[in-house]
């Protein structure tokens, strides 16, 4: 269609003719909403598509993810037979093949976490991958692992094809159409605006590519992404290849091989990348690349010419050098924009656009027609970042480390480097003059653990026990022992004022939020489901002031979630005052005797018991003393305005004997406790009866609250999925998360959360247990056999049916 013919309105208006904005538009009419637009500055794919490699790995970190590519690989696999027209789709399967002991435990654990998810999957040694793949040279190889099921398509014929299924069910796509600005009226969106006229819209869709962020600052809206350029060449016919030769990785090279007719495509994702467009993105530039860089690529090709040395002697027929997104964690940016209703995010794909989407373009179609995501896809949630995260200068020193994430080895507990220290409480340069080695989440540095030495100043990676396993211990036992401080001022906290915010909150929450002025409630926030869609602490400070206190990673998220669900004429007011308030936990059984020594308050069981929140004198501060505990012991989360934090922080050092401890004790503490976490054990797909959290949500309350006709609806009846706590008979392992559990020696599901127990001496673990054939009762897990499979070698493990602390 030609730009003339544009109409003044549609339902939905997609920005950015790439693959994502594609699929975007033909899942969007697959589910009935036929009035799409989609507008291409350039022709379809000329962004960046076009030079995309083409490869679909399906296994990924996250399990969502997986799903989403999995997803993928049916629709590439079919859509021709819908549409008419190929998509390039060649299901060859992948390699990846490891050159240390290290990179093969890691394809071990590798295996255990796609039979979890379904994913068929091979272990080879060095002889068998080499007859799979001649070229490849193998004696210096540990071993490899082969996944039948992946393969590659052509990006422009997919989305060529993706484009004719959208036109064919009533989308409308218009080439040559540049968007120059976002309309919006009272915090939604209204339309776009072009050169060639205005479109007025109930939904726009921001699927601009490199262009996305430019977009998001048309209208108010973060989109934190930077480019980099991503670099192959294609070379003329090598020896050994064949045209069903499967697509192969060496991560310990950095670098990926497809044939490409009777060739190699040779890539990679070199560990410093070269970002590009610091002075924004042209707008024309539509099918073009950059100049060849072969100082850049120098570290990609001399590992190719280890891997497949006959590359040597083969003509290097094209160079290509094409710039693409990056975000600042390497994963891609999905949703709803916080800032916009209305307006919806579908960018930054970091080199895995091809791969993921096709689930992406269904999730996000999903997403506008029901108002909400129907899966867990917390893990690419647009919310997951915020403002700061848009900062240019920042993203450009992040994104050169984060192209390097896809074959970087992916340690357990990895700190990125880059763009560091962001965030610092008030506390960051005493702590970090007292040994303080510093975590990074949502931009704060948080202490992980103090070291004691120098040998500890610095994580030593490994799969196994790091360096930092008796540092920890030390902090873990003396919060069992004794008294601990940690500090928890990353805590994100919301307040919510006015006449209705009871109300309000009270249909957000599943527990009940009437109690008297001064209690605390833990409580979850669910989704129509029944899913969490956070789990938080409220405190009711006034009769229509409450404090809601959630992790650091959520209070854009949360933020958003109670925006949302607040009525348009509510008197609700919410703002994010984390910034205004520390928070310093002193945890432990000599911990309320310390403070009493600071304070006038009775801080007695009696006069300050448990879920109780008010303010006390401590030193020359008033504070917020809240009588709760994530590490499973006597204590209180002490909020202190911030500039009073230094002060009361000499004053407790000062009252007694008390031991600094980081986030990695917090973590084993509360896993010998078993409490759920968040984003881990608690996420939009798991109910508090499968959670084991059924005793916080209260059904009688006035007025209902948002999923109970859901769990109504569930309540009694039979679990399919459950979160059980085990711990593993061997005190030797170190278990890390995405373990495989077994029953009976079956695959039944994953461990979520592992810690070192140093309370019990063995390993201690939350796992998600999903049998869809069996009622996972008390008696299934008492009578059941349990296993954790760890990088092959699986270990009895005990089911808990309460906590061992």
């Amino acid at each position: 269609m030609t730009a003339k013919t544009l109409p003044s309105h549609a339902r939905v208006v997609i920005v950015g003719g790439g693959i994502v904005g594609v699929s975007t538009a033909y899942h969007l009419t697959r589910l009935g909403i036929a009035d799409v637009v989609l507008l291409e500055q350039g022709q379809l794919s000329s962004g960046t598509t076009w030079h995309a490699a083409g490869l679909v790995g399906q296994l990924r970190g996250h399990s969502v993810m997986t799903r989403l590519i999995q997803y993928s690989t049916r629709l590439y696999s079919e859509l021709h037979q819908e549409t008419g027209l190929e998509t390039g789709w060649k299901q060859c399967g992948s390699m990846s093949v490891a050159r240390t002991d290290e990179r093969m435990t890691l394809l071990r654990r590798t295996i255990a976490s796609a039979r979890s998810q379904g994913v068929e999957v091979q272990e080879l040694t060095p002889a068998e991958a080499g007859e799979m793949w001649p070229p490849m040279r193998i004696d210096d190889l540990k071993g490899a692992i082969w996944l039948p099921g992946d393969g590659k398509a052509n990006p422009t014929d997919l989305t060529q094809s993706l484009a004719k299924g959208a036109r064919t069910h009533g989308a409308r796509i218009f080439e040559g159409v540049r968007v120059t600005g976002i309309s919006q009226k009272d915090g939604r969106v209204t339309g776009v605006q072009t050169a060639d006229g205005d479109i007025t819209a109930e939904i726009v869709v921001n699927c601009a590519g490199q262009w996305a962020r430019k977009l998001g600052l048309m209208c108010g809206v973060s989109v934190p992404m930077h480019s980099a350029e991503h670099m192959y060449i294609v070379t003329g016919p090598v020896p050994g290849v064949h045209p069903d030769l499967p697509v192969m990785r060496d991560p310990d090279g950095y670098i990926y091989f497809k044939e490409e007719v009777g060739g190699l495509c040779m890539g990679g994702f070199e560990p410093v990348a070269k970002p590009w467009g610091m002075s924004g993105i042209p707008d024309d530039f539509a099918f073009q690349l950059l100049e060849d860089d072969w100082d850049q690529f120098e570290v990609l090709m001399e590992n190719a010419l280890i891997r497949v040395p006959e590359l040597d002697k083969a003509e290097v027929k094209k160079f290509l050098n094409g710039p693409e997104s990056f975000t600042p964690d390497n994963n891609f940016l999905l949703g709803e924009a916080p800032e916009l209703k209305g307006f919806y995010v579908g960018a930054g794909f970091n080199s895995m656009g091809i791969a993921s989407a096709g689930g992406a373009g269904r999730a996000l179609a999903e997403w506008i027609v029901e108002g909400a995501p129907t899966m867990d896809l917390w893990p690419v949630d647009i919310r997951r970042f915020a403002g700061f995260n848009n900062n240019p200068t920042w993203l450009h020193d992040r994104v050169k480390e984060t192209l390097g994430m896809h074959y970087t080895m992916p340690w357990p507990n990895l700190e990125l480097d880059s763009a560091r220290p962001f965030r610092r409480s008030p506390l960051y340069d005493r702590l970090n003059a007292i040994g303080a080695v510093w975590g990074s989440k949502m931009g704060w540095e948080r202490a992980n653990y103090f070291a004691r030495n120098d040998a500890e100043r610095s994580i030593k990676y490994s799969f196994g026990r790091q360096n930092w396993h008796d540092a920890a211990a030390a902090e873990h036992l003396a919060t069992r022992k004794g008294a601990a401080l940690f500090d928890l001022s990353s805590f994100a906290k919301l307040m919510v004022e006015g006449r209705d915010a009871l109300a309000v909150l009270n249909r957000i929450c599943a527990a009940n939020l009437d109690r008297a002025i001064g209690t605390s409630v833990y409580t979850g926030m669910l989704n129509a489901r029944g899913g969490y869609e956070s789990d938080l602490t409220v405190f009711r400070l006034a009769e229509t002031r409450f404090m809601v206190v959630t992790g650091s990673a959520q209070a854009v998220h949360d933020a958003d979630w109670i925006r949302q669900n607040t009525p348009e004429d509510a008197h609700v007011f919410v703002s994010d005052v984390t910034n205004a308030w520390s928070v310093l936990a002193v945890m432990g059984p000599d911990a309320p005797g310390l403070l009493q020594g600071l304070s006038r308050a009775d801080l007695s069981d009696a006069g300050h018991p448990a879920a109780t929140v008010r303010e006390i004198d401590l030193g020359y501060a008033t504070v917020l003393a809240n009588r709760m505990s994530y590490a499973g012991e006597a204590g209180f989360e002490l909020f202190v305005p911030v500039e009073f934090t230094q002060g009361v922080y000499d004053a407790l050092l000062a009252a007694g004997a008390l031991t600094h401890a980081g986030y990695y004790a917090l973590d084993s503490l509360r896993l010998e406790k078993g409490f759920r976490a968040w984003g881990r054990e608690l996420t939009p797909d798991i109910t508090p009866f499968e959670a084991g959290l059924g005793f916080a949500v209260d059904f009688d309350k006035p007025g209902g609250f948002i999923g109970r006709e859901a769990l109504l609806a569930r309540r009694g009846q039979n679990l399919h999925q459950r979160i059980a706590q085990f711990s593993v008979d061997d005190p030797t392992p170190q278990l890390w998360g995405g373990e495989l559990l077994l029953r009976n020696g079956l695959p039944v599901g994953k461990v979520m959360s592992a810690a070192h127990g140093h309370s019990i001496g063995r390993p201690i673990t939350l796992c998600r247990i999903e049998d869809a054939a069996n009622a996972i009762s008390r008696d299934y897990l008492a009578d059941g056999t349990f296993e954790i499979d760890l990088a092959g070698k699986r270990y009895a493990a005990t089911w808990h049916a309460r906590p061992p602390v």
